[in-house]
């Protein structure tokens, strides 16, 4: 019986793991991109000193594990699985009531009637599972969930008497502060995340409802049935019937649409234009970041004017889109601008884009983008804080000290092959600059660089999409 319990387990946590390794990775580097943990005491504390710190302090160390998907998709798998375990371990024993007071004995919880529930202690995992579908939600709840059953673990293993009353009071007060207070388990404001309050509820509850259940049974009837076949079977079937139900709301819940505009952007993000071209002509994308990063990979390869047309187009929306004010969309549009070498515009657009985070955390990535920026443009102590952030991260900790030496040192600046380049495309004159790009702007960058051949390809295709010929014949014949 043990061992089947633990081949369910297994089977289960194999199942989380593939599912978010393989099917849902990028929802895992869109959460690590907007949050900035830093292993430093001022940034630990302001966050612990607050209602529900304690869970989100440990929710933010995990999520930064979320730049590799795999290893995410592990960290998911072992706490989705770490619920179901403590879930058992509560009903791995009998409630009853002793001198009017709840009380749990040591014994092993094998009542047929309560193996028919064995299913049921999957059921909070499920639905952090579900949870966690939404890019919104954050890990903080999966360890509220578990801080709080590691916390009923401990004081129902205490010995009934005044001291357990007391500890189980005291108890409930610093779960409120270290789990249950704050608003650090969904990313939007003032928003209810129902379904991590229904996980919480169901893990607490599930134990007492199991004693209702089985509080008419004597242990030694439920022992010799035990060792039949069928009661070994009954558990299988009770996790069975869970997994399909439960499967069937995990799978038509998942947002695959929104997964689909995360690999874009995650592509565009790590420059992977070989794997974003594979990606474009397997299935055309039709969304707008999605022919954003498409067209910005067509161009970084010198085949966006050529091909323009052999793509789905969503006008010049889909070349340059206007910027918008929220932390995502964004994202692809300043990539463009930071190739084309509009370093100052890039700059800005990042900058507001982490200012729109929902929940106001900072952003590794952007962080990352903004000292490169700041470095072209020579701005070197903006750019120091912004590395000096870094250093303190685990993930970006290597790339910020390799970058710290380059400031200040315009030789090696000019020498390097991504800095260098797109100092010499950046503009050389000031301009009012508005969130809709017109053909006077590429116009300026390429003249500015007539060895910018990303603006020369983004001009022309502009031209093309609007279809102003006559523009894009007067160009192509001042070039000859």
């Amino acid at each position: 019986m043990k061992y089947l319990r633990g081949l369910c387990t297994l089977i289960f946590g194999v199942a989380v793991l593939l599912f978010f390794g393989l099917a849902y990775p990028h929802h895992l580097h869109y959460q690590e991109q907007y949050q900035l943990f830093l292993f430093d005491s001022t940034y630990v504390w302001d966050i612990v000193r607050l209602p529900g710190g304690i869970a989100d302090l440990l929710g933010r160390f995990c999520t930064q594990f979320f730049l590799f998907a795999w290893v995410g998709a592990l960290i998911i798998a072992l706490l989705l699985s770490a619920v179901q375990l403590l879930t058992l371990r509560l009903l791995n024993g009998q409630w009853s009531m002793v001198n009017g007071q709840w009380s749990m004995v040591n014994s092993q919880w094998s009542m047929v009637n309560g193996q028919w529930f064995y299913g049921l202690t999957f059921v909070p995992s499920f639905l952090l599972w579900l949870f966690l579908l939404d890019e919104n939600a954050l890990m903080s709840g999966v360890w509220a969930v578990l801080l709080t059953q590691l916390a009923f673990c401990g004081l129902l293993r205490l010995p009934d008497g005044w001291l357990r009353r007391i500890l189980i009071f005291v108890a409930f007060f610093i779960l409120f502060w270290i789990a249950f207070g704050g608003s650090h388990y969904y990313r939007i404001p003032n928003t209810f995340p129902t379904l991590f309050y229904a996980a919480w509820f169901s893990a607490m509850i599930i134990p007492l409802v199991m004693w209702l259940v089985v509080r008419g049974k004597k242990s030694e009837n439920a022992q010799q049935q035990n060792n039949s076949l069928s009661s070994h079977l009954i558990p299988l079937t009770s996790y069975l019937l869970v997994v399909i139900v439960m499967g069937a709301f995990v799978w038509k819940n998942a947002n695959f649409k929104a997964e689909r505009v995360m690999q874009y952007d995650f592509m565009a993000c790590h420059q992977q234009w070989n794997r974003i071209l594979e990606t474009v002509n397997a299935e055309r994308p039709n969304n707008q970041i999605g022919v954003t990063v498409q067209n910005l990979a067509l161009a970084m390869h010198g085949m966006l004017v050529d091909h323009l047309f052999d793509y789905n187009q969503n006008g010049i929306l889909g070349l340059l889109p206007d910027v918008q004010s929220d932390a995502t969309s964004p994202m692809p549009t300043a990539e463009a601008f930071y190739q084309l070498g509009m370093i100052t515009v890039a700059q800005r657009t990042v900058f507001e884009a982490q200012e729109a985070i929902l929940d106001f955390q900072k952003s590794g990535r952007c962080y990352k983008r903004l000292a490169q920026t700041n470095l072209i443009n020579g701005q070197y102590e903006v750019a120091r804080k912004y590395l000096t952030a870094l250093q303190k991260t685990l993930f970006y900790r290597d790339w910020a000290n390799e970058t710290l030496p380059l400031l200040g040192d315009e030789q090696a600046i000019a020498r390097h092959p991504e800095y260098g380049r797109l100092r010499r495309y950046a503009y050389r004159e000031e301009f009012y600059f508005s969130d809709h790009v017109t053909p006077e702007m590429l116009e300026s960058l390429y003249y500015g660089n007539t060895d910018n051949r990303l603006a020369y390809q983004y001009l022309l295709a502009y031209y093309l999409l609007t279809g102003d010929r006559e523009r894009f014949n007067h160009f192509i014949s001042e070039k000859r």
